[in-house]
């Protein structure tokens, strides 16, 4: 469908990109624009940039560039049409009709959610009528209270014709409900019937929140269990994941979605507690899921039911998204107990335990790990060959070469560990280890993780070593520099101190990029202590500038910003040095505007210098 620039216009005047992207991205307003982190990939300082006045967002990262349309196909997995219509509605404007071809394809998938939305109400009324108790005290036994059946729409289909006789009965013709397929064809010339009889139902919705199809469970021992709607023009199953419409808003907040394998799993984990969980819909996980799943959050969590189809769905999984890994994006695994669903885990176990299994995810390199040593022996040289190929062919079907290169390497250190036993100075215990004769500590213990490079550079980096090189600093930097120092060392002050920071610049562009890191870890995690939060910006490799920044050339201007300094002092010296830091910008203003008067003697630059003197004595008697 084809939209005038006028209608697209007004949508976009009367909702700005940073109320859209604000959604799911964490903004920081720095100036005139907004910065976060990038939703396209896995950055740890923020290159994202949001402009309301010039209506669009670009990733510096990734060179992502466009407007409130695009950012919902980008991160949404919408089509055009379906980005504007969202964004009409939300504007409350009328979608436009022009085209009669359009209208009348229009018209006809109106009239088919028309249908599949009366069904919904029906088999929900047939829930609560007595022929379906069987089915509601089903649902009841599960756990589950009337208000999360509610919220699913959760109904029961009666046996015989009745949801056809009933729509009918509304005025849908058969080809309607035939085309959704409510009803199936007749064979042999008998009429056509239900689709779907005597058993609960569960409404698959798109991601407005509409239904498009239906999942059937039997009541009792019937074959087959779940009966799935077929694909039809509105419903394409590889497309969709059960539950994200309701889960999509708690996804964003939480940042974390939980894939399982089931209607009845998504269902129960919400009535727990737990309301960003989908699940695929009676297939396993395909390519445009994993694609929608990874727009949604970098690192989704697959929880499948601990049984053998359970981890053959892990496995399937791990192998589906092994060559399409690019940096940043990637799958945990969370491992639930044999033979448990996660159900039956929050059910016999309650929800801290299921918490504890989530928090527990391994990533998928070591599910990969595990399948490799599943299916090979390694207990003569030749077997050990023959594993060693096999893991590098594996990882050669990763397409991305970066994250090809890190599994290279990673997987290259655990054979090592695995074949060729290290033994490294250390302290002598005595007696014997396991698999090492003689005892000797000290060596890098085995397995994935063993050893965290990031905290062996923050606390490398972090050593009291005195630096020289700021002699003679400019007063300017200094104060930036100070300013920085205080906030790193006492997080506590973000709350006064952000607005004013995040609204900065420094000149010196690493030390900026310092800045924005280290305001958006603490935005994202505001109790992080110094300890933490140093150890964390040297992981992204400021632990040299860290040295810089707090050593004694910064603390000899500024004993407030050292780490033993009382929080209120912190407080009132950076307040005292960001005053200075004004100052010290209006004057520097000021001093251009005078050489630009001795050149262009304007009565408008006379008016901007008047100001600033003014600014500068407002300061002078603060």
């Amino acid at each position: 469908m084809n939209f005038s620039t006028e209608f697209l216009d007004e949508i976009r005047n009367r909702i700005s990109v940073s109320q859209v992207v604000g959604r799911r991205v964490k903004l920081i307003k720095r100036g005139r624009e907004f910065v976060g982190l990038s939703p396209f990939s896995n950055e740890k300082s923020p290159s994202f940039t949001v402009n309301d006045e010039k209506g669009f967002y670009h990733c510096f990262s990734t060179n992502e560039h466009g407007d409130i349309f695009t950012f919902l196909i980008k991160t949404q997995n919408l089509s055009f049409p379906e980005a504007v219509e969202l964004l009409a509605e939300e504007a409350g404007l009328e979608m436009p009709r022009s085209d009669p071809r359009d209208v009348a394809v229009v018209v006809r998938a109106v009239k088919l959610r028309e249908a599949v939305e009366a069904a919904c109400m029906f088999f929900q009324a047939a829930l609560q009528k007595p022929d379906g108790k069987r089915a509601l005290d089903y649902l009841h036994g599960r756990g589950l209270g009337d208000e999360i059946i509610q919220k699913y729409r959760l109904g029961y289909a009666p046996s015989g014709n009745a949801l056809k006789t009933e729509l009918r009965r509304k005025g849908f013709t058969e080809d309607v409900l035939m085309e959704v397929r409510l009803i199936s064809e007749g064979k042999e010339g008998r009429e056509s019937f239900d689709f779907f009889r005597e058993r609960v139902m569960f409404p698959i919705l798109d991601l407005r929140g509409r239904p498009v199809a239906f999942g059937g469970r039997v009541l009792g021992d019937g074959e087959p269990k779940y009966l799935n709607s077929p694909e039809t023009p509105l419903f394409h199953k590889g497309g969709l994941l059960y539950g994200l419409s309701l889960a999509r808003s708690i996804i964003n907040d939480k940042n974390q979605v939980i894939v399982c394998e089931g209607y009845m799993d998504v269902i129960a984990l919400a009535q727990a507690g737990f309301n960003n969980a989908v699940a695929p819909l009676g297939t396993a996980l395909t390519e445009t899921q994993l694609e929608i799943l990874w727009k949604l959050v970098p690192e989704p969590i697959m929880c499948f039911d601990g049984d053998k189809a359970g981890q053959r769905a892990a496995a399937r999984s791990a192998g589906l998204a092994l060559p399409r890994l690019v940096p940043g994006k990637s799958l945990q695994f969370a491992l639930l107990p044999s033979g448990q669903d996660p159900d039956d885990v929050v059910r016999r176990s309650g929800a801290d335990a299921l918490t504890q299994i989530l928090g527990s995810a391994v990533p998928l390199s070591e599910i990969i790990w595990r399948q490799l040593l599943a299916d090979h022996q390694t207990d003569t040289p030749e077997r050990r060959a023959g594993f060693e190929r096999a893991v590098y062919e594996r990882i050669g079907v990763v397409a991305d070469q970066t994250v090809r290169d890190q599994y290279r390497n990673v997987f290259r250190d655990r054979l090592r560990e695995m074949f060729q036993p290290q033994f490294r100075p250390g302290r002598y215990q005595g007696g014997s280890q396991k698999g090492r004769p003689g005892g000797w500590s000290g060596g890098r213990a085995g397995g994935l993780g063993a050893r965290n490079p990031f905290r062996d550079q923050a606390q490398n980096s972090l050593m009291p070593v005195r630096v020289r090189h700021s002699r003679g600093l400019p007063a300017e930097k200094l104060q930036e520099t100070i300013l920085l120092a205080t906030l790193i060392n006492h997080p506590a002050i973000l709350g006064h101190v952000e607005d004013r920071l995040g609204a900065m610049v420094l000149a010196d562009s690493r030390l900026d990029s310092l800045r924005q890191s280290a305001l958006m870890h603490l935005a994202h995690q505001p109790d992080l202590d110094s300890q933490t939060l140093k150890a964390h910006l040297a992981g992204l490799g400021y632990g040299n500038d860290l040295v810089s920044l707090l050593g004694e050339d910064t603390y000899v201007h500024a004993a407030f910003a050292r780490p033993t300094a009382e929080p209120v002092k912190a407080t009132e010296g950076w307040d005292n040095t960001f005053g200075w830091y004004q100052r010290s910008g209006l004057e520097a203003e000021l001093n251009q505007l005078k050489e630009t008067l001795a050149t262009n003697p304007t009565e408008e630059i006379i008016a901007q210098i008047n100001t600033i003197a003014e600014q500068l004595n407002q300061h002078t008697h603060e």
